[in-house]
């Protein structure tokens, strides 16, 4: 007997130590995305001595349906995110998910389930849904912060954004802020990576709907960088890593892609990986300089076979920087003038409609309308920031004759953008919500108010 009362305390000791080496094993995640209709992504990482890794899942109505799939890659290394591919489910539906690093299941404080997307199409009206999104979340790490008040203030809007109900979310840039200890190097910008992604309040956002995302500057390289950028393929792989989105430009060039949801397409662009400096002259000896580029030509074309391919009630454009405002004394598209003309140009000649335009890196949100001959309005929508510091408008912008009246928000916030409506008479809501949950504004816009007149 004294053996066994001996060895129990030692025993109720040791168990949460064990608890918790299962759980250093683990470095983030998980979280599901790419959700489509019968695949779907979960994502993770681990730490380099994890041998195995294995997803294990269900559908929620049948418990018995449980399956597993093992991951195939590569281990060991100093950072260690890592993808895995359910496939063969069932529309509509939604799966619970487990986490087994070293054959041992990992436990945690939120849930990890999804839903998989529903097959509407010639069966029933397109559902009705709701998405947030936000751009600039800083995360201070003080060693390597600038001296001074810390830039990143407090992160609790992502508990406010768990607890608001939305299919999916989309990061709008500068999902994390590389610093001059980070960007000279490889190994400095995947440490910048995990290091966020890894930070606690974001574990139980991530996961609790699909994540997508562009990037803008802080997450591409140093400030304001583009094509100069000398790590930027490397750069574009580790986004690729840290992300779920379902493909990721052309020729292993960009991160553009698109997705759909519902009765609306959503263009994710890329405003780096082409990029050429601001300061690079428009023309050359009174003639366009064809080399100043902002999306590129070959995302160019693709953006604009795929606007016209598309059939969707709304296409929201979505890019780091704002498009349309031509009082913005910072980057902007309308300040590229070959790519803006030929980019608005072509939406008005062909008359592509339902088209609004979604951005982030102001530090502040609003409503930017432009106002087209003979064509409906453009609207820009822009929400920042998340955590980072605010910008307050000045000079020229106080008074932006451009921007839509009680749209403009300078405070940490998030949108929720929703689609309503039955067929033909589909409504866009944008309520932009602060950290406690407070919304500070509204706007919406109607289908037929984004249709060319005949």
């Amino acid at each position: 007997m004294k053996k066994h009362f001996f060895y129990l305390p030692v025993i109720l000791i040791c168990l949460p130590l064990f608890i918790h080496a299962q759980k250093s094993k683990l470095i983030s995640g998980p979280w599901a995305g790419n959700v489509e209709l019968r695949t779907a992504m979960i994502w993770l990482e681990v730490s380099a001595d994890v041998k195995k890794v294995a997803v294990e899942y269900y559908d929620t109505s049948n418990i018995t349906s449980k399956k597993n799939v093992a991951y195939k890659g590569e281990f060991g290394k100093p950072f260690n995110p890592i993808k895995l591919e359910l496939n063969d489910l069932e529309f509509g539906t939604t799966y619970q998910y487990s986490v087994l690093l070293d054959g041992k299941k990992i436990t945690f404080p939120f849930e990890t389930r999804f839903t998989t997307k529903d097959l509407w199409q010639y069966r029933k009206p397109a559902p009705d849904f709701s998405f947030l999104t936000g751009s600039c979340a800083y995360f201070n790490e003080t060693k390597f912060d600038r001296p001074g008040k810390s830039y990143g203030g407090d992160s609790s809007i992502f508990e406010t954004m768990v607890k608001t109900p939305a299919n999916f979310n989309i990061w709008l840039g500068d999902n994390w802020y590389y610093r001059e200890v980070d960007y000279s190097s490889v190994w400095g910008l995947k440490y910048r990576a995990s290091h966020d992604r890894a930070i606690p309040i974001l574990q139980k956002f991530m996961a609790s709907m699909p994540q997508y995302a562009i990037w803008d500057d802080h997450d591409f390289g140093p400030n304001d960088a583009g094509k100069n950028y000398i790590f930027k393929n490397e750069s574009r792989t580790i986004f690729n890593d840290y992300w779920l989105n379902p493909n990721s430009g052309e020729n292993n060039e960009g991160i553009y892609t698109m997705f759909n949801y519902g009765d609306v397409d959503f263009f994710l662009l890329d405003d780096r990986f082409f990029r050429s400096d601001v300061k690079m002259p428009d023309s050359i000896n009174n003639l366009t300089n064809e080399d100043k580029a902002y999306f590129g030509k070959k995302q160019l074309d693709w953006l604009k076979n795929n606007l016209l391919f598309s059939k969707a009630t709304f296409k929201i454009i979505v890019t780091g920087n704002q498009v349309l405002n031509p009082i913005n004394n910072y980057e902007c598209v309308e300040h590229y003038p070959k790519e803006y003309n030929d980019l608005i140009g072509f939406l008005t000649n062909q008359k592509i409609n339902g088209v609004v335009f979604l951005t982030g890196d102001r530090h502040h949100s609003e409503v930017i309308e432009m106002p087209r001959p003979n064509a409906y309005p453009l609207y820009d929508i822009t929400v920042s920031p998340l955590t980072s510091g605010v910008g307050k408008v000045s000079g020229k912008e106080l008074d932006n004759p451009f921007r839509v009246a009680n749209t403009l928000i300078e405070a940490q916030n998030f949108g929720k953008i929703s689609f309503f409506g039955s067929k033909g008479n589909r409504t866009m809501k944008v309520d932009f919500i602060d950290k406690n949950g407070a919304n500070l504004g509204s706007w919406f816009v109607e289908e037929g108010k984004l249709k060319v007149q005949n």
